[in-house]
Order: C-alpha cells, then structure tokens, then sequence
C-alpha cells in the first residue's frame, strides 16, 4: 500500500493460510465475535487499550498511522478508532475469517497478511498487537518486524498472557506457543530493538480465580468429559452477576494502571515500547 486512505473493499496481499500453518484456531472468531462486547475479560483489555493509546496518541501530530497486527474480529479494531480520532487506523489479520467479521464491525482499512512479510510501504507511528504474539513460534522475528514497520521514535503496545506457571488446556485449545514472564518479554523487546518503557502485570483481581480452575479443571478432566476445547469455550461465558463484579473491579486496575502505575501480580502483561 503506497498511501493509507480508508477503502471499503478488503485488501489481501497474503494466501490464506492452511489450517495446519499458524497458532490459532479460526473457528474461535464466530464464538469471540458473539461474547466480546459483554465478556469482562474482553471489556477490561479493551478499556485498558482505549485509556493507553488515547494517551500515546494525543502526543503525535494530526495525521499519524496507527496499525493493529492480528485485528481479529475487529473488537480492538473500534477502541483504536475511538482512541486515535485524528489518525488512520488500519487492520492487519493472517485470517480471512476474522477479517469478514471485522467489516461487519468497524469501517476503515482492512488488509490480510503477515507482518513479516509487511506490506505496508510506509510507516506507523503506533502498532499494536494484543494477545497475539504468545501464538507465533518466531516471537523474536515477529518483533524485529514490528519494528522495522514502526516509523523512528514510533511506539509499540503488547498485551501477551503472563505466567508459563498458569499454562494449561486454555493455551493448548488456543494454540498458544508459551507465555512470558515481564523479564522474557523485555529481553526479547530489547533484542529486537526496543527500549521497555511500560511494563505492567493486569487482570489481577482474576489471578486466584484463573488459577484455581484452571488447575481443578485439568485435574479433574476424564476421556469423554470434553476435551480442551469445550473446556475453553466454558470460559467465554458470560454469567451476569460475575460479569458484572468483575468487570467493577477490573475497571478499577485501568484507572491505576493508566496514571503510569504498576501491578505486582497478574494473568497478563501489558507493555508500551518505543523504536530505538
């Protein structure tokens, strides 16, 4: 793409891939697409995003680019819009099938491919990649991609899943590759040339919770009870009185962790890191 104006059609640069190629699980997309918007766990990341690239995005100059790389179904794809007013938002997805839904839900550029093979011929000034790169076996290329797509000074915003401790059928059901502790993410950032300069655990009032069954669950699965799969789409419901409370709560860790605050503990790691 030579300039970056919005276009109604769908561009793709990229194949689509197999179902053997990747880290994820297409058919998730329908089940993600028909719980986002009301799942606290989807709500909380989203007003946490929305609170930190308005800020990032308030310093650059009318006009700025922002890309988020693995758009999905475009639940993110809307916050960056609403986030970034004066910029370009566009969507970057490996996945036909996220992309489908991803028009359905936010107008703007959509474009299918690999940020590895970027076929954008200019820059971004903000790229984000939210719970993505736990999926991708070449982290540390992907990285190094990410910056070469990011313009001099641009800024980079990851969220990943924290703790290879809390790995479980969650991360086999959705093809995870690992998750990282706050000193693997930084080093892998500072190895593709980034400078760390937020690094935060987040959705720690859920820790216990997670752990806990998680862990009973895994225990506690027998042949024929469901496999890792169904155990998953058990978490993508949404219990109104749970939902509610936790989404309270975790509200509050957005207020403390988008005034440059940090949490000690946590089930995801967010980071903001800049082009060096």
């Amino acid at each position: 793409m030579s300039s970056l104006e919005p276009v109604e059609e769908l561009k793709t640069t990229h194949p689509a891939p197999s179902e053997s190629s990747g880290g994820y699980d297409p058919a998730f997309f329908q089940q993600l697409a028909q719980v986002e918007d009301r799942h606290f766990w989807f709500r909380a990341r989203n007003h946490l995003i929305f609170k930190v690239s308005k800020r990032l995005a308030s310093a650059l100059p009318p006009g700025y680019r922002v890309l988020e790389v693995g758009c999905g179904t475009g639940n993110v794809l809307r916050v960056l819009r609403q986030a970034c007013p004066d910029g370009t938002v566009v969507g970057l997805e490996l996945w036909l099938d996220g992309l489908l839904f991803a028009r359905e839900r936010s107008a703007g550029p959509l474009v299918q491919g690999d940020v590895r093979r970027c076929p954008f011929g200019i820059p971004f000034d903000l790229i984000g990649m939210f719970d993505v790169l736990e999926h991708v076996p070449e982290d540390l290329e992907t990285l190094c991609a990410l910056r070469s797509a990011l313009a001099p000074g641009g800024r980079l915003m990851l969220t990943v899943p924290a703790h290879q401790y809390l790995w479980s059928y969650f991360d086999e059901a959705a093809q995870h590759c690992r998750r990282y502790s706050s000193q693997e993410i930084r080093d892998r950032l500072v190895q593709a040339g980034f400078q760390v300069e937020f690094l935060s655990q987040f959705m720690t009032c859920i820790f216990p919770l997670v752990w806990l069954f998680r862990k009973l669950s895994s225990r506690n699965q027998r042949p024929g009870s469901g496999d890792a799969k169904s155990l998953t789409l058990r978490e993508f419901r949404v219990v109104p009185v749970i939902n509610g409370v936790l989404a309270a709560l975790l509200k509050l860790e957005t207020l403390w962790l988008s005034s440059g605050l940090r949490l000690p503990i946590g089930t995801s790691l967010i980071v903001v890191a800049r082009r060096t």
